[in-house]
């Protein structure tokens, strides 16, 4: 049994999450509410949200932990190429702009919507309040991708610290979302960021350079680049793919 979170009640150890054994891997509580300081305090210790509408709000802390080193941040040549030519638009006044921040809630709110293989999401009304209202505190940051006036790729998590918790991405055209991530973490590799937080293992991310490390090792990197000083200035960065000719 996972034990149920009162509102005063603090966060089990991440080390007493569910095995596989147990069915459930990396669950490790249930109940609280998404306040900010309840995320904040998740996010401080490894765990984070991630339920589906009609449940209660479930914790996790997965082992291993997917992660993406800045350095290690994979461009194929597809994206290189595009990359390029959305760096060479930009510096002709052409039609594409790379944003953060100026369109959290829409980044979000793309995110959430119904995906082409039908399956449903876990972005909630009720996720999506949360999330703004960290990023109205100065917490969560979008990286945003647009074409003549049009969002049309995204992604959004939260930096604390010198440490970002990615969270979901979203795209309307080809590598729209993956246009938006090489611009961040660009960005966060300026700025003395090395780890980003994918949470679960995919192949997708994996495709990204992303690779699973344990729970212990991720939550001693984490707790270090807590301890840095939060970033005061987000600015995109062209990738440095984007440059090469």
């Amino acid at each position: 049994m996972i034990p149920w979170l009162e509102p005063d009640t603090p966060f089990p150890d991440p080390s007493e999450a569910l095995t596989e054994a147990e069915g459930a891997p990396g669950l490790l509580a249930a109940g609280g509410d998404l306040s900010p300081a309840r995320l904040l305090d998740a996010y401080r210790h490894g765990i984070f949200p991630w339920f589906s509408a009609q449940q209660p709000v479930l914790w996790w802390s997965t082992d291993p932990r997917m992660v993406l080193r800045t350095e290690e941040f994979r461009v194929s040549r597809s994206l290189g190429k595009t990359l390029r030519k959305i760096d060479l638009s930009m510096r002709a006044g052409g039609p594409w702009q790379v944003r953060f921040d100026s369109a959290f809630r829409s980044v979000i709110q793309h995110c959430a919507a119904p995906r082409a293989d039908g399956d449903g999401t876990w972005i909630s009304p009720e996720i999506i309040e949360a999330y703004c209202a960290l990023h109205d505190l100065g917490y969560a940051h979008s990286s945003e991708l647009w074409m003549d006036g049009q969002l049309v790729g995204g992604a959004y998590g939260l930096c604390i610290g010198r440490m970002f918790f990615g969270e979901s991405m979203f795209a309307r055209i080809s590598d729209g979302s993956k246009v938006a991530l090489a611009y961040l973490v660009e960005f966060l590799r300026s700025e003395g960021v090395e780890l980003i937080d994918c949470q679960q293992e995919t192949s997708h991310l994996a495709s990204l350079g992303a690779q699973p490390m344990r729970r212990k090792e991720f939550i001693a990197l984490m707790k270090t680049a807590l301890e840095r000083p939060s970033i005061q200035s987000w600015q995109p960065m062209q990738p440095a793919s984007a440059t090469k000719r």
